[in-house]
């Protein structure tokens, strides 16, 4: 296949500055920085940065499961339009990926779909049931990237013990979200907007407790481990003993998370209803300080698109979710402007460490790295509305509202991938 030149663009480099520079591309790789040739086919990026694309460790997709919500045709779109090459899909799908031939299902929808590359989570046990261990050798075989429990309760700790045995023995790292089920009964943090709603909460604890749990059974297995969507400002501390006793983990903040806090559910605002919930302020700013420190490795979007209706109730029986995949750009870029992280930080943690995390390639924008590549307008004022919407779910508490910065064009493996956000009408 020939090569294509993306012409002008500027670069970000370690450092946070910027640089004009040429990329060739082609057979899936970066095969010249630099300065292009006369007559060669040439694209014109010079209106944009250019950034690694952008990789999800927790999107869920609604397929398979109930379609209402959406699917992976939609959700993929939705994540090219925000700058993905890549997501993660939980393994909480209806069925559940416990079996080779579901995540082959899902893989070859992806394929069809021709979009993102769609990075299935294998289950750690048989339907999420917590009792029996799932036959991961196979699942891995099957190109599950990792193992997860999801949010679902094991039987004991001695399962947990042997599915953690396993995993290490298969050489498959496990995802964790961390939560106690009995601790977990409300539906929003445990504090004052809680009592003043008269709404069940979810302590911190809920959280710190099952991540201690989980991280003594890690230190005792040896497993890799990636603790995702954590909330409070005790996970961010046990994380970081954890990476100060040398064990083999990282961690993960939904986007979400380090901008809101449980004040954002005043007035039942059910768009405001996740899980793990929003929490306090001390919580997103020891999040945000846990990112700018590199304590959390990552930042994901726990994108759960919903139908209208799963928001159409009193608030405790609304489906918990945001669709998320499109607002994580803007949102980290408004980090970046208040001052909170720094543009290389912030690169890092939605494009190179999230790869890191996989065991994948993550040189950035080098010669020979993989040509996952997104154009990004930084200065570009957008609504979130219908006509920029690519997602199925339209939950999102940022809807009519104008945020600042958007992809502006994808390429994945070197194939360019309209994101959708291209349009000089933005």
């Amino acid at each position: 296949m020939s090569s294509v030149w993306l012409c002008g663009g500027r670069i970000i480099t370690g450092d946070d500055t910027e640089r004009m520079a040429d990329l060739e591309i082609g057979a899936g790789r970066i095969l010249t920085l630099g300065m292009a040739p006369q007559d060669v086919a040439r694209v014109d990026v010079s209106r944009w940065v250019l950034w690694p694309a952008l990789t999800d460790l927790a999107a869920r997709l609604r397929e398979p499961g109930p379609r209402e919500h959406g699917d992976i045709a939609s959700e993929t779109a939705a994540a090219a339009a925000a700058g993905f090459a890549q997501v993660v899909l939980p393994a909480d799908t209806q069925p559940v990926i416990d079996s080779a031939a579901i995540a082959h299902l899902i893989r070859d929808k992806a394929a069809q779909a021709g979009a993102v590359r769609v990075l299935p989570l294998g289950a750690l046990t048989q339907g999420l049931e917590g009792r029996a261990l799932a036959n991961m050798a196979a699942l891995k075989g099957a190109g599950c990237i990792a193992v997860s429990q999801a949010r679902r309760p094991m039987a004991s700790h001695e399962t947990w013990l042997r599915c953690l045995q396993f995993a290490a023995g298969t050489g498959l790292t496990v995802f964790f979200s961390p939560e106690d089920a009995a601790l977990a009964q409300g539906c929003v943090h445990d504090g004052f907007m809680a009592s003043r709603l008269g709404l069940p909460g979810i302590p911190n604890s809920a959280e710190t407790v099952a991540m201690a749990t989980q991280l003594l059974l890690v230190e005792q297995t040896g497993v890799r481990a990636h603790f995702g969507q954590l909330s409070t400002a005790g996970s961010v501390q046990l994380l970081r003993w954890a990476k100060a006793q040398g064990l083999p983990v990282s961690g993960d903040v939904a986007m979400h998370q380090l901008h809101l806090t449980d004040a954002a559910i005043d007035g039942f605002n059910a768009f405001a209803h996740v899980r793990p919930p929003l929490r306090a302020e001390s919580d997103r700013q020891a999040l945000l300080e846990g990112v700018a420190t590199g304590v959390i490795d990552a930042i994901c979007s726990d994108h759960q698109p919903l139908h209208s209706s799963a928001k159409q109730a009193p608030f405790a029986a609304t489906m918990p979710g945001m669709s998320t995949l499109q607002t994580v750009l803007p949102l980290g870029l408004r980090l970046v402007a208040e001052g909170e992280l720094t543009l290389a930080r912030l690169i890092d943690a939605l494009a190179l460490a999230p790869r890191r995390i996989l065991g994948q390639e993550a040189r950035g924008l080098a010669v020979g790295a993989v040509a996952d590549i997104v154009a990004i307008d930084r200065d570009v004022l957008w609504e979130v509305d219908a006509k920029h919407w690519h997602s199925a779910g339209r939950n999102t508490p940022y809807w009519g509202r104008s945020l600042r910065g958007c992809a502006a064009q994808l390429w994945i493996d070197g194939r360019a991938c309209l994101s959708g956000m291209a349009s000089p009408e933005v």
